[in-house]
């Protein structure tokens, strides 16, 4: 009788090691995967972050980005203060700088504006 309960139980051992695959799985779907996306975006933002950018570091100071080196970042927090701060410290790009085609385009825009006449009114000769 004895040896008839233990080959009953042999599948036990194959279900055992299922369960525990199996939590395995749910441990790396439901914990690292999702912390590996959020660091590459971290690093992503901290690489594409540029001159001109107001940020928010970790520890919950704001600032302006006002120059860029290897590791770490020079941030202006008040009028004519800076302070240097590990480019890890920083936390999020609170509001991106304009670009310099945003900033073309608008000169050319004004320029065109203010060349033109006003309507009604005969352009100016340059005599």
């Amino acid at each position: 009788m004895l040896f008839a309960e233990a080959q009953g139980s042999g599948g036990g051992g194959y279900s055992g090691f299922l369960l525990i695959l199996g939590a395995f799985v749910l441990i790396y779907f439901m914990m690292i995967r999702p912390q590996q996306r959020r660091r590459r975006e971290v690093q992503n933002m901290q690489s594409t972050m540029g001159v001109g950018d107001e940020i928010i570091t970790v520890g919950g100071l704001y600032g302006t980005v006002v120059s860029i080196e290897d590791d770490s970042v020079l941030l202006e927090i008040a009028p004519g203060v800076t302070a240097r701060y590990a480019k890890a410290a920083i936390g999020k790009v609170n509001q991106k700088a304009a670009s310099d085609d945003a900033l073309d385009d608008e000169a050319a825009t004004e320029t065109i504006e203010e060349e033109s006449p006003a309507p009604g009114t005969t352009p100016k000769s340059l005599d």
